[in-house]
């Protein structure tokens, strides 16, 4: 691995992409005259947006949820291969840099759950925490936004599922320990490799891969149903450590668990290879032909029963090689869950807190 002279430290990012929904192309040109210098450290800036609306909803069959929601928009991970940042662009940003740097935060998301909860006919199902970027980012420790939602979920005991890459859950071990004894809750770590060098510019400012394993056990200890999500799995960079993740997950008391194969939505594919040309340039090739094999020569495949696993025979391979390994050591799919839906009661609604 080498380390390239355009990077930014601490981003995982090496360029900003043309924004699709931009009506104008800009590209830079060398003219000769003098440039100043890239910044080496990119500060991270919020801003604040009220929110209008909470939960998110969606009719994928390959989700095993039908609600979610983010509590940001945006990730300070800096994940190179995370699919929510083309998202980023819906908001004039660009799903580069600008995704993990120019964050958005949720406002009077709380109140406006509350509201949502307290609707008739409102028919209660896990809400996985989050859908699109960590919920549990750097961001969460400063504005506590999603330690609120789970009060909120506790009071209504409303179950929920979280997904996570950050030890930072590990401030809410209370909360979750109270909803596991009421069967509200279940968390999920996601495991993408077990190589420092590798963690770092990948998924630059997540937890390193004994934190994650440490998370995982302390939540076992606390009795919280844990799982782990081994993804994304990348053909050629990390699909090799399929079986070690699966048993280190198990070690830490890990109950289940799942996969995901690399997905390059739209800027994402740019991105990803700009990174490992820079990063892993004597792996790019293979990488990236073992993906298009998955993907039926294209960098991605969007279509439903596709897009989580691929197809061809590497993928299968994949497959076959996850299936085996959970049997081996025990670990059931996500889909066994077992979260109380009964116990759900509409929490106060905010004008009546003060009456």
């Amino acid at each position: 691995m080498r380390h390239p002279s355009h990077s930014r430290k601490g981003r995982g990012a090496t360029f900003d992409p043309h924004n699709r929904f931009a009506p104008t192309f800009s590209e830079a040109e060398t003219d000769g005259w003098w440039q100043e210098a890239l910044a080496d450290r990119i500060p991270t800036s919020v801003r604040d947006e009220r929110s209008r609306t909470a939960l998110s909803w969606n009719d994928s069959p390959d989700l095993g949820f039908d609600r979610s929601l983010n509590p940001y928009r945006g990730c300070e991970h800096g994940c190179i291969y995370c699919f929510a940042r083309p998202s980023h662009a819906y908001w004039d940003l660009s799903p580069g840099i600008d995704f993990e740097t120019r964050l958005i935060a949720r406002t009077g998301l709380v109140d406006t759950l509350r509201e949502e909860l307290c609707k008739p006919g409102y028919v209660c199902r896990p809400i996985n925490l989050a859908g699109n970027t960590d919920c549990y980012q750097p961001l969460e420790a400063e504005r506590r936004t999603t330690r609120a939602i789970l009060e909120l979920l506790l009071e209504c005991r409303h179950p929920v599922t979280l997904v996570t890459k950050s030890a930072l859950i590990l401030r809410d071990v209370d909360l979750l320990s109270a909803m596991a004894r009421q069967r509200l809750v279940r968390v999920f770590i996601s495991l993408t490799t077990l190589d420092d060098d590798l963690k770092r510019t990948l998924e630059p400012r997540t937890a390193s891969p004994a934190a994650r394993l440490k998370t995982l056990r302390v939540l076992n200890q606390a009795d919280v149903p844990t799982g782990a999500l081994v993804a994304p799995v990348i053909p050629g960079l990390n699909d090799h450590e399929m079986e070690s993740l699966l048993q280190a997950a198990k070690d830490a008391g890990a109950r289940t668990a799942g996969w995901t194969l690399l997905r390059l939505p739209h800027e994402v594919a740019p991105l990803f290879e700009d990174w490992l040309q820079a990063y892993y340039p004597e792996r790019a090739g293979k990488v990236m032909s073992l993906v298009r094999q998955c993907r039926g020569g294209a960098n991605n495949d969007s279509r439903y029963g596709q897009r989580m696993r691929g197809q061809g025979v590497f993928a299968d391979m994949l497959r076959q090689r996850f299936d085996a390994a959970s049997r081996r050591l025990g670990l059931e799919g996500r889909a066994a869950l077992g979260l109380d839906c009964q116990a759900f009661r509409p929490p106060t609604r905010q004008g009546d807190l003060f009456a």
